[in-house]
């Protein structure tokens, strides 16, 4: 894939789709945004990977939980990557995260969401959260 400004554009927009899509959860649009080969290297070791995966997860009692959104983001491009990064902000109902439980507060914290772009669809996806940020603010002390 050529690295021209258009080129940018359209994997930013196919990006941007993709986020879309799984911030609302819409299980039912997946297919429309992602590769039928998807890799999605954020999803938990224990979970079926790629699309499957990826249905799973949105469909899961812990992405309900989340109430957030991005704000402030900054966009990068490199041919079919695209980079998100920023502050993704909301609010936390309360209850278990990856097993530790923390109280229900706002939050806010850095991100960092890779996308690669392949026939207008995200191929794969790494994600960088920073978790423990996110504990503390909800009043867990990890010793």
């Amino acid at each position: 894939m050529p690295n021209n400004e258009s080129t940018r554009e359209f994997a930013a927009a196919v990006a941007d789709r993709f986020e879309k899509v799984t911030d609302a959860r819409d299980v039912d649009n997946l297919e429309a945004v992602c590769h039928p080969d998807l890799v999605n290297h954020a999803l938990a070791k224990s979970r079926t990977p790629g699309l499957a995966g990826t249905r799973e997860y949105l469909a899961s009692p812990l992405a309900g939980r989340f109430d957030e959104a991005w704000r402030e983001r900054r966009v990068i491009t490199d041919g079919e990557f695209v980079v998100h990064h920023g502050i993704r902000a909301g609010h936390w109902p309360g209850g278990e995260f990856l097993g530790i439980p923390a109280s229900s507060g706002d939050f806010a914290r850095e991100v960092v969401f890779m996308y690669r772009v392949s026939d207008g669809k995200v191929a794969e996806r790494w994600a960088i959260r920073d978790d423990l940020g996110f504990l503390r603010q909800l009043g867990v002390s990890l010793g």
